[in-house]
């Protein structure tokens, strides 16, 4: 299986990490850790080179947070309160929350971006009231860049010092992410069955 499937990553070219990337960010098939970790077993197999590897994943990941850059930029904090309120359950948190985001946001500034790059739970979502901030294109670029490379580097070197062992990774790559999505999938549904607004908490 892990063999399939870095195949296709390879068949599909530097433009397919990219495609890929750009998905994961948009609407997340395949994560990055995967993406990037079988590219760095690709690299291991002679099959791309790490330093484009890095550059095109990189490319993709920025695409893709421009997407809830852009909807956070044209949509603005206000309009976005209607949409909160309406479905806050399934997004598990309220105005306040939201609130408290922006405020977080505006108050340490493209730190933010850079930092959450490093956070698997944030690092697209924090695209979102960058928009809404109007923080200047050039800067969210940068930043998204500068986190992305750093984090997709360490995968994809990961992903090549483990290179050498397709056999052990094919018999627990399978088991633990099904594990992973199966405990991904509870949690979020603890979250939204357990979950209140902020007037209803003690």
């Amino acid at each position: 299986m892990t063999d399939f499937i870095i195949e296709w990553i390879a068949r599909g070219g530097y433009l397919g990490i990219f495609l890929l990337m750009a998905l994961e960010n948009v609407v997340p098939p395949v994560p990055s850790e995967v993406i990037m970790g079988l590219g760095g077993m690709a690299v291991a197999r002679d099959h791309m080179a790490l330093v484009p590897l890095i550059l095109w994943g990189t490319a993709g990941t920025t695409i893709g947070n421009m997407f809830w850059y852009e909807i956070g930029r044209r949509m603005g904090v206000a309009r976005f309160r209607p949409f909160v309120e309406r479905h806050q359950r399934w997004l598990t948190m309220d105005w306040q929350d939201v609130e408290r985001l922006n405020r977080f946001f505006h108050k340490h500034g493209h730190w933010v971006i850079f930092v959450f790059r490093f956070m698997p739970t944030f690092r697209t979502i924090i695209s979102l009231p960058a928009g809404m901030a109007k923080m200047p294109l050039w800067k969210f670029l940068l930043f998204t860049f500068v986190g992305s490379a750093i984090w997709n580097t360490m995968l994809a070197a990961a992903g090549l010092l483990l290179g050498s062992r397709f056999e052990e990774l094919d018999r627990y790559v399978g088991p633990v992410a099904i594990a992973t999505t199966v405990l991904v999938i509870g949690a979020y549904a603890y979250r939204v069955i357990t979950w209140k607004p902020h007037a209803e908490r003690g």
